[in-house]
């Protein structure tokens, strides 16, 4: 259903440019856009996820800014998509805090600039959506992509929006809000 619909964007552990775990730096646009898109798609819940404490503090200060400072003021519909995010540390706290708001753990989406095994296309993943009663992360790594690790741990893994092009390297936000269109469109939630 898409009342139970999550963003994650992870910063850690995501993959450098050897194919090492790395944590990546937030973006303050980052926060701010994709914010804007997961509220325009009534998503229930944008999770920023990074380890790093003096990233954790970046996100606490654009939000203080915007939710309870004069942000709120300048531009009050911001301020209305800021409401939902939320930071955590790790990926495994965004699964326990989903789990506790739901009554039960969401079905996990990776997602890749890759074509991954047992990848679900849009149609079918919108189609689960659609059906679905469980809740629903869909999640979205920086760096240069998500690590099998967290690979392993999802349920499905979704086609990426243009995998058969000759230049792949969208900004995750500009790949969130296609996502999130592809899946959703103008499908009342």
């Amino acid at each position: 259903m898409l009342n139970k619909l999550y963003v994650a964007l992870i910063h850690y552990p995501c993959l450098g440019k050897n194919n090492q775990i790395i944590s990546t730096a937030v973006t303050n646009i980052d926060i701010h856009d994709i914010a804007r898109t997961c509220r325009t798609y009534n998503i229930k819940k944008y999770f920023m996820v990074t380890n790093l404490p003096a990233q954790q503090e970046i996100i606490r200060r654009v939000l203080k800014f915007w939710i309870d400072g004069s942000g709120r003021r300048f531009n009050e519909n911001r301020t209305e998509a800021l409401y939902e995010v939320d930071l955590k540390a790790y990926y495994e706290d965004v699964i326990e805090a989903i789990t506790q708001k739901e009554g039960e753990k969401p079905l996990t989406v990776f997602t890749s600039a890759k074509t991954r095994p047992n990848t679900i296309t849009f149609d079918e993943m919108r189609q689960e959506i659609l059906s679905q009663k469980k809740p629903i992360l869909l999640i979205f790594g920086t760096g240069h992509g998500l690590p099998n690790e967290i690979l392993s741990t999802c349920d499905y893994s979704l086609e990426p929006v243009r995998a058969s092009g000759d230049f792949n390297h969208l900004s995750v936000r500009s790949a969130i809000a296609i996502i999130l269109d592809r899946l959703i469109g103008e499908t009342i939630s």
